[in-house]
């Protein structure tokens, strides 16, 4: 069965990355939550997209070169009545405490593109400490970054191929250094997912899933492929979409019948 990753919390739902969203997505009959880390000036690590606070609170600035003070004094927008404030890592292990629900969790890169010097390690650290490592598969769009993973952890590591390293790669480049650096799953956008790109991935020994899967055309596509996963900003319509899925279906009825 298609594995539903809330992305960012359910962006389209909730708002981008809110307190909101994720503690609706660690009640909800999903398997994954998606979200983001920045690391703030005196090294506290943040729950946030964009490496920057502007596009998404009323305040600016890079969260790279802010305190954990001034980050938590910006007021998200659009958090639905719930805390105002982009939560840091310690308060998002806290929300998924007593929730079955996995992490899949993006290592992102400064506002130069760059990663974070010596950032893996602290965030490995910080889900040990928090109890959330070994329930936790790692993503990034960054080869670099997936090789530092998989020196610091040998939790699950998914790569993230954009529209154009797909493109300009190829299938079969992208399978060359996905194994160059150990990577399990390839993600693509859903756009550029078809049933031939699936099957050369799962020839080659990964798992394929799919990201920005928001509407339902592009929900019931995942869906009829089969792929791994997928992250939705809309993860209620998901799970209704899956539930109407005859896949979900037959497993729905096998589940009475025993």
């Amino acid at each position: 069965m298609t594995r539903i990753a809330s992305h960012r919390g359910g962006t389209l739902e909730f708002g981008d990355s809110t307190f909101a969203g994720f503690s609706a997505t660690a009640g909800m009959p999903v398997e994954e939550v998606e979200f983001d880390l920045h690391p703030t000036l005196d090294g506290v690590i943040f729950v946030h997209h964009d490496p920057t606070l502007d596009r998404t609170t009323d305040r600016s600035g890079a969260i790279a070169g802010l305190t954990a003070d001034e980050v938590r004094a910006a007021i998200v927008n659009h958090s639905h009545g719930g805390p105002t404030h982009t939560l840091d890592l310690d308060e998002l292990c806290a929300v998924f405490a007593d929730s079955p629900v996995l992490f899949r969790c993006e290592i992102k890169p400064g506002a130069d593109g760059r990663p974070y010097p010596d950032f893996v390690p602290r965030v490995i650290d910080a889900l040990e400490r928090n109890g959330r490592l070994h329930k936790t598969h790692f993503s990034s769009f960054l080869i670099d970054t997936l090789r530092e993973l998989g020196e610091e952890t040998d939790r699950p590591r998914l790569w993230l191929v954009s529209p154009p390293v797909l493109q300009q790669a190829g299938v079969d480049g992208v399978i060359a250094l996905a194994r160059s650096v150990g990577v399990s799953e390839i993600g693509v956008n859903i756009d550029c997912a078809d049933a031939q790109l699936m099957q050369r991935v799962l020839d080659a020994g990964m798992e394929f899933g799919c990201w920005a899967a928001h509407t339902t055309p592009q929900i019931e596509k995942a869906f009829d492929l089969g792929v791994k996963v997928i992250t939705t900003d809309r993860p209620s319509l998901a799970v209704a979409i899956r539930e109407r899925h005859p896949e979900a279906s037959a497993r729905i009825a096998r589940e009475r019948q025993a």
